[in-house]
């Protein structure tokens, strides 16, 4: 009696893997980074050429400020995908899948509203009003450049294109860059909304990692100016 030799398994096919986009705020990283390094530096030169209560003042102020300035400037980030949005603000992180997203809203600044009503800012997609007062001027240039066109074309007037030449149109009309990021989420949201992998619960975990770093530098100032 023979054995029957165990045939290799079929692959099975495998499923798409939905990469994450993500959204950050370069200016907010470049700023954050900046005002670490110099805090860093006055923060260390005390600490080692400090005396008396010095150092511990300086150690106390670096573990309440570090933390707080990379938890406004460094960390805040939108993470999309094909099933659900991950925002990672301050303090929070905040799991939405696309099923639970009601809608987003944009003012003075940039906010997601869930099913159940809550809202979470959008800290990592600031709203820029300059961004969009300069986005209004591009689109009035294009706008008037598209009507000179159609009038070299077919009014017979000369000069026959707009500012920007034929080729230097824009198809549709002109947005900032954070709309634009706004308008991605939207299209994301509508087109995944009823999608069976978009299902699920909100999730919110806090940044203990932060907050506790936060908690205890400024506990120790507090001590330190209140004892000194």
């Amino acid at each position: 009696m023979t054995t029957p030799e165990p045939q290799p398994s079929s692959p099975q096919p495998s499923e798409p893997v939905s990469k994450d986009r993500a959204y950050r705020s370069p200016a907010g990283i470049a700023g954050g980074v900046l005002v670490l390094a110099l805090a860093l530096w006055l923060g260390i030169d005390a600490l080692v050429a400090g005396d008396g209560r010095t150092p511990w003042a300086a150690a106390a102020a670096l573990l309440f400020l570090v933390p707080l300035v990379a938890a406004y400037t460094v960390r805040p980030a939108v993470y999309a995908n094909d099933d659900r949005m991950r925002v990672r603000n301050p303090f929070r992180v905040i799991v939405l899948p696309w099923a639970q997203v009601e809608s987003f809203r944009s003012g003075y600044s940039n906010e997601v509203f869930t099913e159940g009503g809550d809202k979470y800012q959008l800290w990592s997609i600031p709203v820029s009003l300059r961004g969009r007062k300069k986005a209004a001027r591009r689109e009035d240039r294009r706008v008037a450049g598209q009507g000179g066109q159609r009038r070299g074309l077919f009014g017979g007037g000369g000069g026959g294109f707009g500012a920007g030449g034929a080729g230097g149109l824009e198809d549709g009309p002109v947005r900032a860059e954070t709309d634009k990021v706004m308008d991605e989420l939207r299209d994301l949201l509508e087109a995944r909304k009823a999608a069976e992998t978009s299902q699920g619960e909100v999730t919110v975990r806090w940044a203990y990692e932060i907050l506790v770093p936060v908690l205890v530098g400024a506990v120790g100032l507090a001590v330190l100016l209140a004892t000194g």
